[in-house]
């Protein structure tokens, strides 16, 4: 009997870092993180979870996370929820990456 054949999966992050600028509430980052967390995850089917800085009012750090079995179709995903998400908010996204793993360790 042949052992079962191990198909590589390509993970895909995408970390978000916004200012949120003249927020002054916890539950108005709430608001914010929410909407797109909800977009993302109803557009793209992407998991996605607020990574960092819990606590602080004026910054938002979402992780999203996609999985497949082909490199470009997971940066492609990961690309266009990156324009989703820069034209449904006007807050400020300092910083983003994108990140590509593979489960054989290579992507």
């Amino acid at each position: 009997m042949e052992p079962p054949k191990i198909y590589d999966m390509i993970i895909g992050v995408l970390t978000l870092d916004f200012r949120l600028h003249g927020n002054d509430s916890l539950k108005g980052k709430r608001k914010v993180a929410q909407s797109l967390k909800q977009k993302l995850r109803n557009t793209f089917n992407l998991a996605v979870s607020e990574v960092e800085a819990m606590d602080a009012h004026e910054r938002l750090v979402l992780a999203a996370v996609t999985v497949g079995n082909d490199s470009k179709v997971v940066e492609g995903r990961l690309s266009k929820a990156l324009n989703l998400v820069e034209a449904a908010t006007d807050y400020e996204l300092v910083h983003c990456d994108t990140e590509i793993f593979s489960s054989s360790g290579e992507a």
